[in-house]
């Protein structure tokens, strides 16, 4: 009896832990802020090549002065442009930033390549109207992809201009 008692303590403790955690965030999506070496060859290919949009917020300068006291830079202000998977507030967003020639491009030929953020998944409704945008921007294919992922879901993966895998899962059609 001592030992379900414990055990239900312990469980009832780490179920209020998670809760709480859990109500300390508020919004369910995160913004990804990514470095790029050419901010417009990255905006075609977020824009046209996968499709997201920039709606609501699309763009903000970081003064220098604010990069140096936050610490995100040592004195160089930046551009953001801000891109999303849709409209509103919890959707996901994606800031892409350029320092010119500052920061040295990964060389990620493989997953394990790099440490940090190597790919973002994206969950899509069809993926046929996806790969006629990557056939038609010359976005290369890796691997032997489309790859089915059961009866339903496929699985595309694509690099973004910087080497950035991208991973696309949805069905090949609506339906």
């Amino acid at each position: 009896m001592k030992k379900i008692l414990t055990s239900l303590v312990i469980a009832l403790f780490a179920f209020q832990s998670a809760q709480a955690a859990e109500e300390e965030f508020a919004k369910k999506t995160i913004s990804i802020g990514m470095i790029v070496s050419d901010l417009d060859k990255s905006l075609e290919f977020y824009k046209d090549v996968v499709g997201f949009i920039q709606a609501d917020r699309t763009e903000f300068d970081v003064p220098a002065e604010f990069g140096k006291k936050s610490g995100l830079t040592d004195s160089i202000g930046l551009h953001v442009e801000v891109l999303k998977l849709g409209r509103g507030e919890d959707v996901t967003e994606l800031k892409i930033m350029t320092f010119g020639d500052k920061p040295k491009k990964q060389e990620n030929e493989y997953l394990h390549t790099n440490t940090g953020i190597q790919y973002l998944t994206i969950f899509v409704t069809e993926l046929k109207p996806i790969l006629e945008r990557i056939k038609e921007h010359k976005v290369k294919l890796l691997g032997e992809t489309p790859i089915p992922l059961g009866e339903k879901n496929s699985f595309v993966l694509i690099k973004d201009p910087d080497g950035t895998f991208i991973e696309l899962i949805g069905p090949m059609e609506k339906g």
